[in-house]
């Protein structure tokens, strides 16, 4: 049982919540770039929270089941639609299970003022870990798949599903859009001039054409950098902003590598990481700082909201 892949869609790969670690050998965490969507198409389809999903970024994939049927959901700001094996076309919604019949299709066309969405399966995807985790790098060629992206005319197995049926649910879901991005001090925060630390925290900043699943590059005022704007290489973490010779800030995402060299005037917290990364190119970012302690509380609330979801969906059944 398998998706034909009809159009493969810009930057489609599998995804789970990443790997743990690895950063000692140079292997970062890698997973799903926003996590609160995956993590939502697991829930809702009443997977284990972990198993993998299919991440795209502005134009989904084109599929056709073949060899059975199974049920799918896709989360995040996309326009999709699914094309039935009598000719009917059918509009889709997102956080809504379907069921697809042999030799139906789902054509995701785009993310909607957004950049990634997640199309998931019931019972999952039929691949193995490497090194602990299915998600794919495609930098460093790490993950199933050989770590490459899915290409047209490829197959993605599937695991068969057990359900005979699955209760059609939708899950009422806002994304909603940050441009306020809070962030705690980096290490190297006093390198920059008092100016630039005004300026970091109380001008916009604007996404740049440069994303993708290592960074975001940013353009904006110049950060002025009155010690050095190299150091000795050391550890990143996902949300880290290193400030390049330039002046200009890069976010560190899922696929950064391991160490850099730039000062690291901050990093943004994980409640707000997947947020900013369906930022598109040309929106506005803000930054505030925040205390660690807060940082941590942040965290809390957004796993409390996650486990609501669990218990919605659970109390649909």
């Amino acid at each position: 049982m398998y998706f034909e892949v009809l159009r493969a869609g810009i930057n489609t790969t599998i995804q789970d919540d990443g790997r743990k670690n690895l950063y000692h050998i140079g292997v970062t965490s890698s997973g799903a770039i926003d996590k609160k969507n995956y993590k939502l198409s697991n829930i809702i389809l009443k997977n284990e929270i972990n198993n993998p999903a299919i991440e795209f970024a502005f134009q989904g994939p084109h599929l056709k089941m073949k060899n059975g049927r199974c049920f799918i959901c896709i989360t995040g700001s996309v326009d999709f639609q699914l094309i039935r094996n009598n000719g009917l076309v059918e509009k889709g919604y997102g956080y809504k299970i379907y069921n697809l019949e042999e030799e139906d299709e789902i054509d995701i066309r785009s993310t909607k003022s957004s950049v990634y969405g997640y199309l998931n399966v019931k019972n999952g995807f039929n691949f193995e870990k490497v090194w602990g985790s299915y998600s794919i790098n495609t930098k460093a060629n790490i993950g199933p798949n050989e770590g490459k992206k899915f290409s047209t005319n490829q197959k993605i197995y599937l695991n068969r599903t057990l359900d005979k049926d699955l209760k059609i649910i939708q899950l009422r879901y806002l994304n909603n859009k940050i441009n306020k991005v809070r962030i705690i001090k980096g290490t190297n925060f006093d390198y920059f001039s008092d100016k630039a630390k005004k300026i970091f925290f109380s001008n916009p900043f604007i996404i740049s054409n440069e994303i993708d699943r290592m960074g975001i590059r940013l353009t904006g005022p110049n950060l002025e950098n009155v010690v050095s704007s190299n150091i000795k290489s050391e550890g990143l973490v996902k949300g880290t902003i290193q400030v390049t010779s330039d002046g200009n800030p890069i976010i560190m995402l899922a696929d950064h590598g391991s160490i850099g060299g730039y000062p690291k005037i901050g990093t943004v917290i994980s409640a707000d990481l997947d947020g900013l990364a369906q930022l598109t190119p040309k929106s506005e970012v803000y930054f505030e700082e925040v205390s660690l302690e807060e940082a941590e509380e942040l965290y809390k609330k957004q796993i409390k909201e996650l486990n609501k979801y669990i218990y919605t969906i659970n109390e649909f059944n």
